[in-house]
Protein backbone atom coordinates (compact mmCIF):
# COMPACT_ATOMS: atom_id res chain seq x y z
CA UNK A 1 0.00 0.00 0.00
CA UNK A 2 1.18 3.39 -0.99
CA UNK A 3 2.28 5.94 1.54
CA UNK A 4 -0.58 8.34 2.72
CA UNK A 5 -0.88 11.97 1.56
CA UNK A 6 -0.84 14.20 4.48
CA UNK A 7 -3.54 16.54 4.91
CA UNK A 8 -2.97 20.38 5.93
CA UNK A 9 -0.60 21.03 8.61
CA UNK A 10 -3.40 23.70 9.64
CA UNK A 11 -5.33 21.01 11.36
CA UNK A 12 -2.84 20.10 13.71
CA UNK A 13 -3.52 23.25 15.87
CA UNK A 14 -7.46 22.67 15.58
CA UNK A 15 -9.21 20.17 18.41
CA UNK A 16 -12.51 18.54 17.34
CA UNK A 17 -16.00 19.70 19.03
CA UNK A 18 -16.08 17.99 22.15
CA UNK A 19 -20.05 18.87 22.02
CA UNK A 20 -20.63 17.02 18.77
CA UNK A 21 -18.09 14.03 20.30
CA UNK A 22 -20.54 13.78 23.24
CA UNK A 23 -23.46 13.84 21.03
CA UNK A 24 -21.97 11.08 18.80
CA UNK A 25 -21.34 8.81 21.49
CA UNK A 26 -24.84 9.45 23.34
CA UNK A 27 -26.22 7.83 19.89
CA UNK A 28 -24.58 5.24 19.67
CA UNK A 29 -25.43 4.28 22.52
CA UNK A 30 -29.21 4.60 21.74
CA UNK A 31 -28.41 2.55 19.12
CA UNK A 32 -27.15 -0.21 21.21
CA UNK A 33 -30.74 -0.01 22.74
CA UNK A 34 -29.36 2.06 25.26
CA UNK A 35 -31.62 4.72 27.17
CA UNK A 36 -29.73 7.62 27.22
CA UNK A 37 -30.76 10.97 27.88
CA UNK A 38 -28.81 13.47 25.77
CA UNK A 39 -28.55 17.29 27.63
CA UNK A 40 -25.32 18.33 25.63
CA UNK A 41 -26.50 19.42 22.21
CA UNK A 42 -27.34 23.15 21.78
CA UNK A 43 -30.51 22.74 19.76
CA UNK A 44 -34.07 23.59 20.91
CA UNK A 45 -36.62 20.83 21.33
CA UNK A 46 -39.64 22.67 19.55
CA UNK A 47 -40.21 21.63 15.93
CA UNK A 48 -40.13 24.78 13.69
CA UNK A 49 -43.48 27.06 14.15
CA UNK A 50 -45.93 25.81 11.26
CA UNK A 51 -46.15 29.38 9.64
CA UNK A 52 -42.17 29.01 8.59
CA UNK A 53 -43.07 25.55 7.32
CA UNK A 54 -45.93 26.46 5.61
CA UNK A 55 -43.70 29.19 3.91
CA UNK A 56 -41.05 27.23 3.04
CA UNK A 57 -43.51 24.40 1.45
CA UNK A 58 -45.15 27.61 -0.62
CA UNK A 59 -41.59 28.84 -1.99
CA UNK A 60 -40.50 24.68 -3.19
CA UNK A 61 -43.70 25.03 -5.01
CA UNK A 62 -43.53 28.28 -6.58
CA UNK A 63 -39.85 27.46 -7.82
CA UNK A 64 -37.82 28.88 -5.28
CA UNK A 65 -35.00 26.26 -5.97
CA UNK A 66 -32.65 27.91 -7.59
CA UNK A 67 -29.06 29.85 -6.73
CA UNK A 68 -29.74 33.47 -5.14
CA UNK A 69 -27.30 35.93 -4.88
CA UNK A 70 -23.97 34.88 -2.61
CA UNK A 71 -24.77 36.87 0.14
CA UNK A 72 -28.81 36.51 0.35
CA UNK A 73 -31.64 37.39 -1.27
CA UNK A 74 -32.66 41.43 -1.09
CA UNK A 75 -35.90 40.63 0.31
CA UNK A 76 -34.21 38.60 3.16
CA UNK A 77 -31.46 41.59 3.85
CA UNK A 78 -34.63 43.51 4.02
CA UNK A 79 -36.07 41.62 6.53
CA UNK A 80 -32.94 41.01 8.38
CA UNK A 81 -32.92 45.07 8.81
CA UNK A 82 -36.04 46.01 9.53
CA UNK A 83 -35.97 42.93 12.76
CA UNK A 84 -32.39 44.52 13.49
CA UNK A 85 -33.74 47.85 14.18
CA UNK A 86 -36.43 46.55 16.08
CA UNK A 87 -33.82 44.43 18.16
CA UNK A 88 -31.58 47.22 18.47
CA UNK A 89 -33.05 50.52 19.71
CA UNK A 90 -32.42 53.60 17.58
CA UNK A 91 -30.30 51.65 15.10
CA UNK A 92 -30.61 50.97 11.86
CA UNK A 93 -28.43 49.00 8.86
CA UNK A 94 -28.92 48.56 5.31
CA UNK A 95 -29.35 45.43 3.04
CA UNK A 96 -25.46 46.16 1.73
CA UNK A 97 -24.52 45.83 5.29
CA UNK A 98 -25.80 42.48 5.60
CA UNK A 99 -24.37 38.99 4.77
CA UNK A 100 -26.43 35.44 5.22
CA UNK A 101 -24.44 32.34 5.64
CA UNK A 102 -25.40 28.81 6.35
CA UNK A 103 -25.56 29.49 9.47
CA UNK A 104 -24.34 31.48 12.22
CA UNK A 105 -21.12 29.39 12.88
CA UNK A 106 -20.67 30.33 9.17
CA UNK A 107 -20.33 33.59 9.23
CA UNK A 108 -17.91 33.41 11.61
CA UNK A 109 -15.65 31.44 10.00
CA UNK A 110 -16.22 33.92 6.99
CA UNK A 111 -15.16 36.68 9.74
CA UNK A 112 -12.41 34.95 10.46
CA UNK A 113 -11.05 34.36 6.94
CA UNK A 114 -11.48 38.40 6.20
CA UNK A 115 -10.09 39.83 9.38
CA UNK A 116 -7.49 37.20 10.89
CA UNK A 117 -4.45 37.43 9.16
CA UNK A 118 -1.04 35.00 10.48
CA UNK A 119 0.11 36.73 13.88
CA UNK A 120 -3.23 38.42 14.92
CA UNK A 121 -4.14 38.33 18.41
CA UNK A 122 -8.21 37.64 18.98
CA UNK A 123 -9.57 37.95 22.46
CA UNK A 124 -11.47 35.14 23.78
CA UNK A 125 -13.39 35.27 26.93
CA UNK A 126 -14.00 31.91 28.86
CA UNK A 127 -15.87 30.19 29.08
CA UNK A 128 -16.37 29.94 25.45
CA UNK A 129 -18.45 28.22 22.72
CA UNK A 130 -15.58 25.70 21.50
CA UNK A 131 -15.40 26.74 18.01
CA UNK A 132 -14.29 30.44 18.77
CA UNK A 133 -10.67 29.69 19.06
CA UNK A 134 -10.22 26.81 16.06
CA UNK A 135 -12.08 29.52 14.14
CA UNK A 136 -9.38 31.72 14.94
CA UNK A 137 -6.37 28.79 14.64
CA UNK A 138 -7.77 27.72 11.52
CA UNK A 139 -7.13 31.25 10.07
CA UNK A 140 -3.66 31.09 11.08
CA UNK A 141 -4.26 33.52 13.81
CA UNK A 142 -3.80 33.33 17.85
CA UNK A 143 -6.68 32.98 20.35
CA UNK A 144 -6.45 34.63 23.61
CA UNK A 145 -8.10 33.35 26.07
CA UNK A 146 -9.50 35.67 29.14
CA UNK A 147 -10.54 33.55 32.21
CA UNK A 148 -13.57 35.38 33.51
CA UNK A 149 -15.15 34.14 36.91
CA UNK A 150 -18.14 32.49 38.66
CA UNK A 151 -18.13 34.88 41.20
CA UNK A 152 -18.45 37.88 38.43
CA UNK A 153 -20.86 36.32 36.60
CA UNK A 154 -18.53 34.69 33.81
CA UNK A 155 -18.35 38.46 32.28
CA UNK A 156 -14.96 39.64 31.35
CA UNK A 157 -14.53 43.04 33.23
CA UNK A 158 -12.96 45.83 31.74
CA UNK A 159 -9.82 45.27 33.82
CA UNK A 160 -9.60 42.18 32.39
CA UNK A 161 -10.32 43.63 28.76
CA UNK A 162 -7.18 46.21 29.31
CA UNK A 163 -4.78 43.72 30.69
CA UNK A 164 -5.38 41.18 27.81
CA UNK A 165 -5.18 43.91 24.79
CA UNK A 166 -1.83 44.02 23.15
CA UNK A 167 -0.05 45.65 20.00
CA UNK A 168 -1.35 42.69 18.07
CA UNK A 169 -5.25 42.65 18.96
CA UNK A 170 -7.27 42.38 15.93
CA UNK A 171 -10.60 41.67 17.66
CA UNK A 172 -12.53 40.77 20.99
CA UNK A 173 -14.96 38.23 20.17
CA UNK A 174 -18.03 38.40 22.35
CA UNK A 175 -21.39 36.09 23.06
CA UNK A 176 -24.39 37.50 25.37
CA UNK A 177 -25.76 35.70 26.49
CA UNK A 178 -23.07 32.67 26.14
CA UNK A 179 -22.88 29.55 25.49
CA UNK A 180 -22.07 28.03 27.40
CA UNK A 181 -23.13 29.35 30.56
CA UNK A 182 -26.20 31.63 29.72
CA UNK A 183 -24.33 35.00 31.24
CA UNK A 184 -25.25 37.67 29.74
CA UNK A 185 -23.96 40.99 29.58
CA UNK A 186 -26.12 44.37 30.89
CA UNK A 187 -25.81 47.85 28.92
CA UNK A 188 -23.84 49.33 31.30
CA UNK A 189 -21.38 46.11 31.67
CA UNK A 190 -21.28 46.51 27.64
CA UNK A 191 -20.62 50.35 28.07
CA UNK A 192 -17.76 49.64 30.03
CA UNK A 193 -16.11 47.31 28.23
CA UNK A 194 -16.86 49.49 25.05
CA UNK A 195 -15.01 52.19 26.67
CA UNK A 196 -12.04 50.38 27.16
CA UNK A 197 -12.00 49.13 23.23
CA UNK A 198 -12.18 52.58 22.28
CA UNK A 199 -8.92 53.39 23.00
CA UNK A 200 -7.25 50.57 20.57
CA UNK A 201 -8.08 49.39 17.40
CA UNK A 202 -9.52 46.11 17.17
CA UNK A 203 -12.95 44.65 16.00
CA UNK A 204 -15.24 43.65 18.10
CA UNK A 205 -17.98 40.94 17.28
CA UNK A 206 -20.81 39.72 19.18
CA UNK A 207 -22.55 36.62 18.63
CA UNK A 208 -25.98 37.42 19.64
CA UNK A 209 -27.83 33.89 18.39
CA UNK A 210 -29.31 33.57 21.98
CA UNK A 211 -30.43 37.52 22.30
CA UNK A 212 -34.07 36.42 22.29
CA UNK A 213 -33.48 33.70 24.82
CA UNK A 214 -33.71 35.94 27.96
CA UNK A 215 -35.37 35.27 31.23
CA UNK A 216 -36.33 36.75 34.72
CA UNK A 217 -36.69 40.68 33.31
CA UNK A 218 -32.97 41.09 32.10
CA UNK A 219 -32.95 43.82 29.29
CA UNK A 220 -31.10 42.17 26.61
CA UNK A 221 -28.87 44.98 25.05
CA UNK A 222 -26.65 45.03 22.23
CA UNK A 223 -23.26 46.73 22.23
CA UNK A 224 -24.13 48.67 18.80
CA UNK A 225 -26.63 50.40 21.03
CA UNK A 226 -24.65 51.28 23.74
CA UNK A 227 -21.51 52.33 21.81
CA UNK A 228 -23.16 53.63 18.80
CA UNK A 229 -20.10 55.99 17.77
CA UNK A 230 -18.11 52.17 17.16
CA UNK A 231 -20.39 51.22 14.94
CA UNK A 232 -17.47 51.30 12.17
CA UNK A 233 -16.06 48.85 14.48
CA UNK A 234 -18.59 46.51 15.50
CA UNK A 235 -19.76 43.30 13.91
CA UNK A 236 -23.38 41.59 15.10
CA UNK A 237 -23.84 38.00 14.46
CA UNK A 238 -27.40 36.52 14.84
CA UNK A 239 -29.16 33.87 12.67
CA UNK A 240 -32.77 32.06 13.34
CA UNK A 241 -31.40 28.78 14.90
CA UNK A 242 -32.54 28.91 18.22
CA UNK A 243 -35.14 31.88 18.45
CA UNK A 244 -37.15 30.13 15.90
CA UNK A 245 -36.09 26.65 16.54
CA UNK A 246 -34.25 26.59 13.04
CA UNK A 247 -30.90 24.64 13.35
CA UNK A 248 -31.60 22.38 11.04
CA UNK A 249 -32.39 25.40 8.38
CA UNK A 250 -29.10 26.89 8.60
CA UNK A 251 -30.03 30.68 8.56
CA UNK A 252 -27.17 32.89 9.89
CA UNK A 253 -25.91 36.62 9.30
CA UNK A 254 -23.49 39.53 10.23
CA UNK A 255 -24.54 42.92 10.26
CA UNK A 256 -21.00 45.08 9.35
CA UNK A 257 -19.77 47.86 7.62
CA UNK A 258 -19.60 47.39 3.69
CA UNK A 259 -16.74 46.91 3.20
CA UNK A 260 -16.51 43.93 5.43
CA UNK A 261 -19.55 42.32 3.84
CA UNK A 262 -18.26 42.79 0.56
CA UNK A 263 -14.92 40.73 1.55
CA UNK A 264 -16.84 38.31 3.62
CA UNK A 265 -19.36 38.33 -0.06
CA UNK A 266 -16.23 37.48 -1.64
CA UNK A 267 -15.49 34.84 0.77
CA UNK A 268 -18.45 33.05 0.18
CA UNK A 269 -18.99 33.15 -3.12
CA UNK A 270 -15.76 31.25 -3.60
CA UNK A 271 -16.57 28.77 -0.96
CA UNK A 272 -20.63 28.04 -0.64
CA UNK A 273 -22.47 30.40 -2.70
CA UNK A 274 -25.94 31.45 -1.29
CA UNK A 275 -27.84 29.88 1.90
CA UNK A 276 -30.64 27.37 0.43
CA UNK A 277 -33.05 29.66 -1.22
CA UNK A 278 -36.04 27.73 0.36
CA UNK A 279 -34.31 28.27 3.81
CA UNK A 280 -34.35 32.09 3.21
CA UNK A 281 -37.85 32.35 2.05
CA UNK A 282 -38.38 30.29 5.73
CA UNK A 283 -36.51 32.57 7.38
CA UNK A 284 -38.35 35.39 6.14
CA UNK A 285 -41.67 34.20 7.70
CA UNK A 286 -39.74 33.64 11.48
CA UNK A 287 -38.09 37.81 10.89
CA UNK A 288 -41.79 39.34 9.94
CA UNK A 289 -44.58 36.81 11.09
CA UNK A 290 -46.89 36.17 14.39
CA UNK A 291 -44.09 36.17 17.43
CA UNK A 292 -46.82 34.04 19.66
CA UNK A 293 -45.03 30.75 18.70
CA UNK A 294 -41.74 32.37 20.17
CA UNK A 295 -42.81 33.59 23.11
CA UNK A 296 -44.05 30.38 23.62
CA UNK A 297 -40.98 28.69 23.22
CA UNK A 298 -39.13 31.44 25.57
CA UNK A 299 -41.64 31.37 28.42
CA UNK A 300 -41.11 27.31 28.18
CA UNK A 301 -37.02 27.34 28.84
CA UNK A 302 -37.42 30.00 31.03
CA UNK A 303 -39.74 27.49 33.28
CA UNK A 304 -37.13 24.75 32.57
CA UNK A 305 -34.53 27.16 33.85
CA UNK A 306 -35.84 26.86 37.38
CA UNK A 307 -36.28 23.22 37.00
CA UNK A 308 -33.21 22.60 36.61
CA UNK A 309 -30.75 25.24 38.18
CA UNK A 310 -33.33 24.19 41.47
CA UNK A 311 -32.66 20.71 40.84
CA UNK A 312 -28.94 20.59 40.18
CA UNK A 313 -28.66 22.65 43.02
CA UNK A 314 -30.22 20.39 45.33
CA UNK A 315 -27.66 17.42 44.69
CA UNK A 316 -24.68 17.11 47.23
CA UNK A 317 -21.76 18.62 45.63
CA UNK A 318 -22.56 20.67 42.48
CA UNK A 319 -23.45 23.87 42.69
CA UNK A 320 -25.25 26.10 39.76
CA UNK A 321 -25.38 29.98 39.23
CA UNK A 322 -28.75 31.17 37.65
CA UNK A 323 -28.28 31.80 33.89
CA UNK A 324 -29.92 35.05 32.79
CA UNK A 325 -30.24 33.47 28.81
CA UNK A 326 -29.72 31.22 26.21
CA UNK A 327 -30.81 27.38 27.65
CA UNK A 328 -27.56 25.93 29.24
CA UNK A 329 -26.75 25.02 32.73
CA UNK A 330 -22.98 25.36 33.63
CA UNK A 331 -22.77 23.24 36.68
CA UNK A 332 -19.98 24.13 39.39
CA UNK A 333 -18.69 19.88 39.76
CA UNK A 334 -15.45 20.99 41.16
CA UNK A 335 -16.73 19.29 44.83
CA UNK A 336 -16.99 16.15 42.74
CA UNK A 337 -13.64 15.97 41.57
CA UNK A 338 -11.27 13.59 43.04
CA UNK A 339 -13.95 10.91 44.73
CA UNK A 340 -13.85 7.72 43.09
CA UNK A 341 -16.53 5.58 41.11
CA UNK A 342 -15.91 1.94 41.96
CA UNK A 343 -12.15 1.70 41.53
CA UNK A 344 -11.49 4.49 39.56
CA UNK A 345 -10.75 7.93 40.40
CA UNK A 346 -12.69 10.92 38.86
CA UNK A 347 -9.46 12.61 38.14
CA UNK A 348 -11.28 16.14 36.34
CA UNK A 349 -14.61 16.83 34.96
CA UNK A 350 -14.07 14.68 31.93
CA UNK A 351 -13.98 11.83 33.98
CA UNK A 352 -16.62 13.00 35.53
CA UNK A 353 -18.75 13.18 32.34
CA UNK A 354 -17.67 10.09 31.53
CA UNK A 355 -19.03 8.83 34.48
CA UNK A 356 -22.64 10.64 34.12
CA UNK A 357 -23.13 9.40 30.82
CA UNK A 358 -21.84 5.55 31.45
CA UNK A 359 -23.66 5.32 35.60
CA UNK A 360 -26.57 7.74 34.57
CA UNK A 361 -27.01 7.69 31.18
CA UNK A 362 -26.97 11.10 30.87
CA UNK A 363 -25.00 13.23 28.03
CA UNK A 364 -23.29 16.28 29.65
CA UNK A 365 -20.52 18.16 27.88
CA UNK A 366 -17.28 18.49 30.20
CA UNK A 367 -16.35 22.22 31.02
CA UNK A 368 -12.94 21.62 29.92
CA UNK A 369 -14.16 21.74 26.21
CA UNK A 370 -15.25 25.41 26.88
CA UNK A 371 -11.85 26.74 28.24
CA UNK A 372 -13.38 26.03 31.67
CA UNK A 373 -12.66 23.00 34.25
CA UNK A 374 -14.84 21.85 36.70
CA UNK A 375 -17.68 22.53 35.33
CA UNK A 376 -20.54 20.70 32.80
CA UNK A 377 -22.96 21.98 30.59
CA UNK A 378 -26.47 20.47 30.61
CA UNK A 379 -28.60 21.59 27.88
CA UNK A 380 -32.22 22.30 29.40
CA UNK A 381 -33.32 22.41 25.51
CA UNK A 382 -35.48 19.64 26.28
CA UNK A 383 -38.89 18.32 28.22
CA UNK A 384 -39.46 18.96 31.85
CA UNK A 385 -40.20 15.22 31.98
CA UNK A 386 -36.60 14.71 30.39
CA UNK A 387 -35.24 17.10 32.85
CA UNK A 388 -36.90 15.36 36.08
CA UNK A 389 -35.55 12.39 35.09
CA UNK A 390 -32.16 13.67 34.45
CA UNK A 391 -32.07 15.37 37.54
CA UNK A 392 -33.01 11.83 39.54
CA UNK A 393 -30.29 9.71 37.48
CA UNK A 394 -27.58 12.32 38.27
CA UNK A 395 -28.65 12.54 41.65
CA UNK A 396 -28.13 8.95 41.98
CA UNK A 397 -25.20 8.64 40.28
CA UNK A 398 -23.31 11.12 42.61
CA UNK A 399 -24.61 9.60 45.24
CA UNK A 400 -22.87 6.36 44.93
CA UNK A 401 -18.96 8.04 44.39
CA UNK A 402 -16.91 8.06 47.48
Amino acid sequence: MSESIPVAERLSAVKPSATVAVAQRARELKAQGIDVLSFSVGEPDFDTPEHIREAAKKAIDSGATRYTTARGTVELREAICEASAKRRAGVSYDPSEVVVSVGAKHTLFNLALALYDPGDQILIPAPYWVSYPEQVRLAGADPVIVHTSEEDGFRMTPGALREAITPKTKALLLCSPSNPTGAAYSGEQLRELADVAADHALWIIVDEIYGQLVYGGFKQKSIIEVAPELRDRIIVVDGVSKTFAMTGWRIGWMLAPEYVTKACDKIQGQATTNPSSVAQHAAIAALRGPWGPMEEMRQAFEARRSIIIDGLNAIDGIHCRIPEGAFYAFANVKALIGKTAGDKTLENDIDLAGYLLEEARCAVVPGTAFGAPGYVRISYAASNDMIREGLRRIGEAVGKLS
